[in-house]
């Protein structure tokens, strides 16, 4: 059966507020529009996932609602993504239902688990630093998320913001 891992770092966020916590960090305006243009993106490719996990953090879950995912999708926020190695993000994607599930989470974590889950890299220039935005479609050929080990991801998609607007 196939899995499929819809990876993507939250959109540009906003440095100006002076004294916010990282955590709490908004999206800029750049981060706005690219959260919307990637949402386009994810439906126009038929890339729609049937369950979420999402970093606790501010810019992550308001790149989730720029998407505008339709549906009740289920949507777990957890502070366990929230700057969460590669290591971590596997745990917490070992614990998925859905079968093909969107993760939103941070550099350089979400980067480095890229790299260790994909068989070969997708031939994109922007792949090696993993931009605010970035996107990587990948499916495994696994019957539950529990089996995800490194390498032996089949890169799908991959796409980053300003290829989208």
């Amino acid at each position: 059966m196939t899995h499929t891992l819809i990876l993507m770092r939250h959109a540009k966020s906003d440095w100006t507020h002076a004294g916010l916590r990282d955590h709490e960090r908004p999206l800029n305006g750049r981060g706005r529009v690219s959260a919307k243009a990637l949402g386009n993106w994810l439906r126009t490719c038929g890339h729609v996932p049937d369950e979420v996990l999402c970093s606790s953090a501010t810019r992550t879950g308001e790149t989730l609602q720029r998407l505008a995912l339709s549906g009740e999708l289920p949507v777990s926020y957890t502070s366990d993504l929230y700057h969460a190695d590669a290591n971590m993000m596997r745990d917490v994607l070992s614990r998925a239902r859905g079968t093909c599930v969107l993760m939103i989470g941070h550099n350089p974590g979400i980067c480095d688990f890229a790299h260790r889950l994909v068989r070969d890299a997708p031939q994109h220039a922007r792949f090696e630093d993993y931009p605010t935005g970035a996107t990587l479609v990948v499916a495994f050929d696994i019957k539950s998320w529990s089996e995800v080990s490194w390498h032996n991801g089949r890169p799908i998609d991959f796409v980053v913001p300003r290829e989208l607007t």
